[in-house]
């Protein structure tokens, strides 16, 4: 029997999950080395991320062999046989990497099922506190056994909004002056450095709503799933779908007056 139900999927992308997140943490007590950067100089890569992307895709091929993986690190690897596969894992082997290579504990683990374009399961488990948020297309987010909701905060001047900056100088310059134009119409801001498990935490309350340009499929495909079941609207600007451009996930009240703020202050635009 094929094993391709969203709880079946999730199952699987929580064990592979659990055992990356512990040979990461083992590594990082170990001690952490760069080996490559990629978009800049502070944009970097550690042999942890490399080893747990080909440990979790050693494990997914193991248990999925027709299944394509799409991560970080390494690309895409197809399935084993020429039809194209239906499912499709999203891996970010460690999402807030600068975070992990400091020993700052918000980094994680995610892993997303796709099947047919479609996220329908997902997990982001903490490297360092073991904290794993999940997910599955209608059947809602969870953590620790309980299911999540998000904040009840209607008005923009309440919130506490969580973003991040990418790693090009001129981007981050860029993202800054929204910031500047941003903080005084909000609550606070919170920069914690790890996209998938900002968005689990706006999912759960900690924060009240989340927003982010240059996020890659693999730093939001888990952590989106876990924010929308959550109740969160999730998407980018004017109408389109969160990618690249924008990523904006807030309560359904929260969302119109946060997204037209960003289009005002033009935060997708920039490098």
């Amino acid at each position: 029997m094929d094993r391709s139900t969203p709880a079946q999927l999730l199952e699987i992308a929580v064990e592979v999950a659990r055992g990356a997140a512990a040979t990461a943490y083992r590594m990082r007590a170990e001690g952490v080395s760069v080996e490559a950067t990629k978009s800049t100089v502070t944009d970097v890569v550690t042999a942890a991320d490399r080893a747990v992307e080909r440990q979790i895709t050693v494990a997914l091929r193991r248990l999925r062999p027709d299944d394509a993986v799409l991560g970080e690190e390494y690309g895409t690897v197809e399935g084993g046989t020429d039809v194209p596969a239906s499912v499709r894992w999203i891996v970010d082997p460690i999402d807030g990497t600068v975070n992990y290579l400091y020993g700052l504990p918000h980094s994680g683990v995610s892993i997303a099922a796709e099947v047919n374009g479609q996220v329908v399961a997902g997990v982001v488990r903490n490297i360092h506190t073991g904290e794993e948020w999940t997910a599955t297309v209608g059947g809602g987010a969870w953590r620790a056994g309980q299911r999540l909701r998000c904040s009840a905060e209607t008005d923009l001047g309440q919130a506490l909004v969580i973003t991040g900056f990418g790693y090009d100088p001129a981007r981050r310059a860029h993202q800054a002056r929204v910031v500047a134009e941003l903080i005084p119409r909000v609550r606070d801001i919170r920069r914690l450095g790890a996209a998938a498990v900002d968005l689990c935490l706006v999912a759960e309350g900690r924060a009240d709503a989340y927003y982010e340009k240059g996020l890659a499929a693999w730093d939001q495909a888990a952590g989106a799933l876990v924010a929308t079941e959550a109740g969160l609207r999730v998407g980018g600007l004017r109408g389109r779908a969160p990618g690249p451009d924008m990523v904006i996930a807030a309560p359904p009240a929260l969302f119109r007056p946060l997204h037209e703020r960003l289009v005002e202050l033009d935060a997708a635009g920039g490098p």
